[in-house]
């Protein structure tokens, strides 16, 4: 605590322990007059500052060296400093006194050995238990930091833990579309050498993204649909016709915040299911909107279909479901729905700043 509160809580205890000679006194004698009693008390507390304050600076000072020593020989060596204190208190008020008149010397020695027992016997009872409670209230401040620090370090662990998987789920999806990519460029290297060039350079903007992305938890939308979009050209350069695609997702969208290559994930979920295994090819679809503070993407296929709950482990969507609970937990889902003709993904997570510090 300041300087300024400690002193005023010393002399606060001080006082109250001046009252004791004087409200003793009064128990004992009810009919004492009220100006022997305020006497008493003005007495009193001339000893109760001085000694007091001797006890709190002495004890203060010695306690912490004495520690090392065994508990008994400590409160032994408080005690007879507590003792020493009361008397060498006891003479120094008693000179005070004297010097501003209140005590003549020869009542201040008939009553001395009756008031230093007293002294001591106080100062002996605070100063045990003030003690007491600063040792009490120590030990209660060592476990409080000792709960906080472990708290600290249980939160530290939490974060690298949830830091290091979802690392291991983007490193994991990271190159298996760009191992996709790259197959998709070597078949037309032979047949088209212009067009593969242009594509090798959509690679190369996919291949700085993906690095990028480690190190980013969000990216904007506008972002994410630009490398979708040079993932399905990329695409459409291995399946032709067979691979047609939309995208219309609105300017107010663009802004928002997304998991870096989740949009991608989805769309290379269409291609391997619902392009790749179908002879005559299929359709997809990319959109967006805002709905309810929410931004809802939705990638729609003309595939069969399928739940989420049959989503095998490991596979991309599952990756991403674990991504999306690590970045916002349950703020965000996966679902898929039917209509139209179409089976779509749904992705929806908060609407947020791409450089908003995420909290799972």
């Amino acid at each position: 605590m300041p300087r300024w509160k400690r002193i005023l809580w010393i002399v606060g205890i001080n006082t109250l322990a001046a009252l004791i000679q004087p409200v003793f006194l009064w128990v004992m004698h009810p009919g004492l007059k009220f100006s022997i009693l305020l006497q008493n008390f003005e007495y009193s507390l001339v000893y109760a500052q001085i000694i007091g304050s001797f006890a709190f600076c002495s004890t203060a000072t010695v306690w912490n060296p004495i520690q090392r020593f065994h508990r008994f020989a400590r409160w032994a060596l408080l005690v007879g400093l507590l003792i020493v204190v009361a008397i060498a208190g006891s003479l120094l008020a008693g000179i005070v006194l004297m010097l501003i008149g209140w005590m003549s010397p020869s009542y201040y020695w008939t009553q001395f050995w009756a008031v230093l027992k007293l002294c001591i016997v106080i100062t002996l009872q605070i100063g045990i238990a003030m003690q007491v409670y600063e040792s009490l209230r120590s030990r209660l401040d060592q476990t409080t930091l000792d709960l906080q620090a472990k708290e600290l370090e249980r939160e530290r662990a939490l974060k690298a833990a949830a830091e290091a998987r979802l690392a291991s789920l983007e490193s994991r999806i990271h190159p298996h579309f760009l191992f996709n990519s790259l197959n998709s460029i070597s078949a037309l290297i032979q047949e088209d050498p212009v067009r593969a060039d242009r594509l090798v350079e959509k690679m190369a903007a996919l291949l700085r993204f993906s690095l990028d992305s480690n190190q980013q938890g969000l990216v904007r939308l506008e972002d994410e649909i630009k490398i979708v979009s040079d993932y399905l050209e990329i695409e459409k350069a291995r399946f032709a016709d067979r691979l047609r695609y939309s995208i219309a997702v609105p300017d107010e969208t663009l802004d928002a915040g997304v998991p870096a290559l989740s949009v991608q994930t989805l769309v290379e979920n269409s291609v391997k299911y619902a392009v790749y295994p179908v002879r005559a090819g299929g359709e997809i679809e990319v959109s967006a909107e805002l709905r309810n503070g929410a931004l809802q993407i939705k990638v729609a296929d003309t595939g069969q279909g399928f739940s989420m709950d049959n989503i095998p482990r490991g596979h991309g969507l599952d990756n991403l479901q674990a991504r999306l609970v690590q970045l916002f937990g349950e703020k965000a889902k996966l679902a898929t729905a039917a209509a139209g003709g179409r089976n779509a993904v749904l992705m929806t997570v908060p609407r947020m700043n791409p450089d908003a510090r995420i909290s799972g």
